[in-house]
């Protein structure tokens, strides 16, 4: 696919969207997940912090004394994350093993009795402590003393969990980054699979399989079916129009033409040969420009209308050989149908017979002994008309294809015979090209456009 599908647009800006989604979402789990990390270190540390007010006493010297340290044992290793201290206004302080040789540096700060306070500081090796403290008044001697007790956890321990957690975080949300891709896949397929439908329903039109694209269709694109097929109406009867106006002007010719051929017969009874035959060129040359525009019409309205009936090409070219056996150009050539298969051309009858009527026409008018008309069912829509003639050079084969050009400057007419199959043939989407025969003289092939691999190997 390229940038320009609308699939891949679709599908990009989808996965891009899941991206941005769950990497925010990541990020924002991880937070959440630290934040209750942090307040399950911090509701530990409250239950250190009850156990060790609870264990503190003073001694027959009035000095502080830990009865019941907190339990854990991390309390006892050394530098193990986890720290208590207790300390009075009268600079004692007591500590856990943990602390070894150094002390919380607490900030100055003087909670109310009772209340409980938490901080974030450095502690040993510059560790990030989270402090829970608490201040208490204890009877020393005569006096009440207040009493500073603090316990301290390392936020790496945090910061680990944290870690670990946006690892396997990211595994996670990329497994599932991953399935919402294929989803966003699946949905952008079966959401643009009306706009499929669309495209084979104008390809039936176009080829005349049906008249309308169908009305079967979601609300979203209901309105570009009624719009396409207000058009194919428009269309439809514009054509129509254009045939009428064709029909008129050709049946208006018929009766001057006529006229101009009774004038031809009479100066050529009066000796005028030459004036007579060249009003016979004139109005020959108009009549075949009326065919050819009553041809175009005709074909372009059953190309819409015929409903993509396709003809026998056998029973045709049969006929079109009987009716061509019995003209004068024909006397001494022998006709060979090579036709493999009973194959059908997607043509209209008439169509048809007057793309190869002119073509067989022209084929018999310059042949010498032979015409030859070949198609195959089974490899290739292609129809192959040749003869043993003089052929064409390949560099004036363009030319000859060319409105008004003739094949050579002998016969009559007005050499508009394979303008008019050219003609016939662009509205069904079809074309002619003209190469040389192994009989020695010209190959016409009829084939569909864009199928220029099987033209070409129709040409060999």
């Amino acid at each position: 696919m390229s940038w320009g599908s609308l699939r891949l647009r679709l599908v990009a800006g989808g996965a891009v969207a899941i991206l941005i989604a769950l990497t925010i979402a990541g990020v924002g789990l991880t937070l959440l997940f630290e934040r209750h990390v942090s307040r399950t270190v911090g509701d530990e540390l409250d239950v250190y912090l009850k156990q060790l007010v609870a264990g503190i006493d003073t001694d027959a010297q009035g000095k502080l004394v830990v009865g019941r340290p907190p339990a854990d044992p991390r309390f006892a290793d050394p530098l193990s994350g986890l720290y208590w201290q207790v300390s009075d206004d009268g600079g004692q302080v007591l500590r856990s093993r943990s602390l070894w040789d150094t002390a919380l540096d607490l900030p100055q700060d003087q909670p109310s009795p009772g209340e409980m306070h938490r901080h974030v500081i450095l502690g040993p090796a510059n560790a990030r402590l989270l402090v829970s403290e608490r201040r208490v008044l204890l009877t020393i001697g005569d006096r009440r003393a207040p009493v500073r007790v603090a316990v301290a956890a390392d936020l790496a321990r945090i910061s680990a969990a944290a870690s670990y957690f946006a690892r396997d975080l990211a595994l996670a949300l990329g497994v599932l980054g991953l399935v919402l891709a294929a989803a966003t896949s699946i949905q952008v397929g079966l959401g643009l699979r009306p706009l499929d439908a669309l495209r084979r329903g104008v390809a039936d039109v176009r080829s005349g399989r049906r008249k309308y694209l169908p009305v079967d269709v979601p609300t979203e694109v209901k309105p570009l079916v009624e719009e396409v097929n207000s058009l194919i109406d428009a269309q439809e009867r514009e054509i129509d129009r254009s045939r009428s106006r064709a029909a008129d002007l050709a049946h208006g010719l018929k009766t001057p033409l006529a006229a101009l051929a009774a004038d031809a017969a009479l100066l050529r009874q009066r000796g005028e040969q030459d004036v007579a035959k060249a009003i016979e060129s004139v109005g020959e040359a108009m009549s075949r420009h009326v065919d050819r525009e009553l041809a175009r019409a005709r074909a372009r309205g059953t190309a819409r209308q015929r409903g993509g009936l396709p003809t026998p090409l056998r029973p045709l070219v049969e006929s079109l050989m009987l009716t061509l056996a019995r003209t004068p150009a024909a006397r001494g050539l022998y006709f060979k149908t090579c036709i493999i298969g009973e194959p059908s051309v997607p043509l209209d009858r008439t169509d048809l017979a007057e793309v190869l009527g002119n073509l067989l026409e022209n084929a018999t008018r310059h042949a010498r002994s032979q015409v030859r008309i070949g198609a195959d069912a089974c490899a290739n829509p292609a129809i192959t008309i040749e003869d043993d003639g003089p052929g064409i050079a390949a560099a004036e084969r363009a030319r000859v294809l060319e409105r008004g050009a003739r094949l050579d400057e002998r016969g009559e007419g007005a050499g508009l015979g394979l303008a008019i199959v050219q003609d016939v043939l662009s509205v069904y989407g079809w074309q002619l090209v003209l190469a040389e025969s192994e009989l020695g003289g010209l190959k016409a092939i009829v084939a569909p456009e864009g199928g220029r691999h099987r033209m070409a190997a129709a040409a060999r």
